[in-house]
Parts: structure tokens; sequence; C-alpha cells
């Protein structure tokens, strides 16, 4: 047995961290799911920067130029029609596992991350938009960010938070989260809205790559990932939860984001074997995705008391490593990341639109 399939009868997720209309068009997408047990995928604005820059949507961008829409408004119009279609992919995953998995996930604007209000407006218009049940809407867990995903939950919009770092940023989602059930539940509304928290790894360990001793490398992300799964289990078994599963609400899920190994001297599945643990979510590109399926390994799961990362993060602050400031810096990196590569995917269509409407001599 392949250890893509192993790894999704322990109980987790593979999703694909990809999408382009390619994928879609060849069929690859599918391959996926039938043969590598992919049952969801997410995007983000770095992955539409690369697809529309390869050239593959200039035949689209051409049908729609003539609209005189603006650039953002066609990059969504693209991105919808994309995602819709890989919604219904996974759309009979979705309803066979009662709405746990089969998601795909859309992103607003990361213009938007710290603004409150229009992060709301926009998640809300454009899952009305896209009209797929099994499409999340990804908000980053800024502190502006926290308050819309509350209310985007309490109005029953599925919310993907992205952005997030560390185990103190998971539980401030949480929070977010459940608050909005909450609400829901108070209002006598079905508490069960879908939801992940996307915590990233790789991150981590290039951030102290150079910092840290040998023996110290490509062991923060891990440990962090364990120290965050351990308030995730904890969290489950709150007197908080259980009170709001008794009247029909359940788990967001713990995801793990930015998984590509990015130390060529380190396993090219350390966030995959690493981070295997049941019911989470582990997204991927195909590089990776590929990798696990031809060589990964899987070992027993993550245990739910952390493995020993205290000791592990303990050794991290004696080498200078301040966690929680990292933390906070890597997702203010991580969100302005994303605006250079919305401002690059933008001037990408602006450049196409006009390239495929110049006239030739």
């Amino acid at each position: 047995m392949k250890a893509t399939q192993t790894l999704h009868e322990l109980g987790q997720s593979l999703w694909l961290d990809n999408i382009t209309r390619d994928m879609l068009d060849s069929g690859r997408l599918q391959h996926y799911i039938d043969n590598y047990s992919v049952t969801g995928l997410t995007s983000n604005p770095s992955i539409f920067d690369k697809a529309i820059s390869s050239g593959s949507y200039n035949a689209a961008i051409r049908a729609r130029t003539a609209s005189g829409q603006p650039d953002e408004e066609l990059f969504f119009e693209l991105a919808i029609e994309d995602l819709q279609r890989a919604a219904d992919l996974f759309l009979s995953i979705h309803e066979r596992t009662d709405g746990v998995d089969g998601w795909v996930s859309l992103e607003v604007s990361p213009l938007l991350a710290y603004d409150t209000a229009r992060t709301i407006e926009a998640a809300k218009a454009l899952h009305a938009r896209a009209g797929r049940s099994n499409l999340f809407i990804k908000i980053p867990g800024t502190p502006q960010g926290l308050p819309a995903i509350t209310e985007c939950i309490a109005s029953g919009v599925p919310v993907n938070v992205t952005l997030l770092f560390s185990a103190d940023h998971y539980r401030a989602a949480a929070d977010a989260y459940l608050a909005g059930v909450e609400r829901r539940a108070e209002r006598g509304l079905d508490p069960a809205v879908g939801s992940v928290a996307s915590v990233f790894m790789s991150r981590w360990d290039a951030a102290v790559s150079s910092e840290v001793p040998e023996e110290l490398r490509d062991r923060l992300g891990v440990a962090v990932g364990q120290d965050t799964y351990r308030a995730y289990r904890s969290l489950m078994d709150s007197d908080r939860v259980q009170r709001l599963e008794n009247v029909g609400a359940r788990m967001q899920r713990l995801l793990w984001a930015s998984t590509r190994t990015k130390d060529p001297d380190a396993s090219d599945t350390l966030y995959v074997h690493g981070l295997a643990a049941p019911f989470t979510v582990n997204t991927m590109p195909d590089e990776t995705l590929k990798a696990f399926y031809d060589h990964g390994e899987v070992g027993e799961p993550m245990p739910v008391d952390g493995n020993g990362c205290d000791a592990t993060l303990a050794r991290f602050a004696d080498a200078g490593v301040d966690v929680a400031a990292l933390a906070a810096k890597l997702q203010s990196d991580g969100a302005a990341s994303f605006v250079a590569s919305w401002n690059d995917l933008l001037a990408c269509i602006s450049a196409q639109r006009d390239a495929l409407v110049r006239p030739s001599f």
C-alpha cells in the first residue's frame, strides 16, 4: 500500500496545495484523487500568480478583455471558475464524509488582511458568488481577521483560517471560530459550519537555519507543530467544545500548510511524516505529494502530549530564538508576501490583457 493511502487510513486528509486550469483540463487533479488519496485542495495568491504567469489563462483573459472588468474582478472570475470545477470533483467526498472533507479554498484579497469590515463583506460576497457548499473562504488569522472569522462563521460562511504559525495563533483562531458557532447555537441556527485552522510549518526552519547549531536545524517546525497539536487535542476535550458538540456543532480541523521542505539536505517529506495525526489535514504541493507517494513512510501518529516538544523549544530559546516574537514576524511577513504576490498577479493580468489586445504589425 502506498504511503498516501496509509496516511489517509490513519485519519489524516491529504489535500493538494495547488490549482491550475491545465490541471483540471488534463485530468491531473482527478488522477490525484483516484490514485494519491487526495480529498481536498487549497489555493493562495502565489499559486494563482504562477499559474496565470505561465500563459495558460491567455485564452480566458482574451475572451473577457472586451468586458472592461477591473483586473481584480477578472481574477476572481477566473479563480471561481476553477474552484467551482474542483469543488465539483470533490463533492462526492464531501457528501460521503458529511461535510468533514472534500473542501476547496478561495482567499479574500490579501490587501484586506488588516481590515475587518471589508474582509467580512468580501468573504460573504465571494462565498455567495461561488455557490458551492464545499468551498472555504480563506481569512488570515491576524488580529483584525479574527473578528471577521467570528462574523463569517456566525453567518454560515465556511472559513479556512490562514497565516497561523504557532499554538497561540491556533488558539486565537479556534476561539474566533467557536465564538461564531456559539452565536449560531444561541440563535437556534445549525451550528455545524465547516472550518480549518491552517498552521504554516516550513517557514519556521527557513527563518532560523543560519542562526542555530547544526543539531537544531530543521527541528523547529515539527516542534511547533507538536505544540500546536497538543493545544488542538486539549481543546477538543474541553467543556466548551463538548457542550457545542452536544447541540450539533463540529470541531474545526487543524491543517498543516507550507509543507514543502525548503532545506535541500533535509527529507523531502519532513513535514508530512513528522506531522501525521488523525482528524487533521496536510495540504502539500505537487512535488511533496509525489515524493510522499513514491517513498514516504508513515510511522506512529503524533502523541497528544507534545512528544517532548517543550524540551526542543527550550533548546531553541537557549540558542536565542524567541518563538513568540518569531511567530508574529512570520505572520506579518506572510501577509506581506501574499500582498506582493497579489500585486504581481494583478500586474500580470494587466500586462497580458494589454499584450493580447495590442495590434501586431
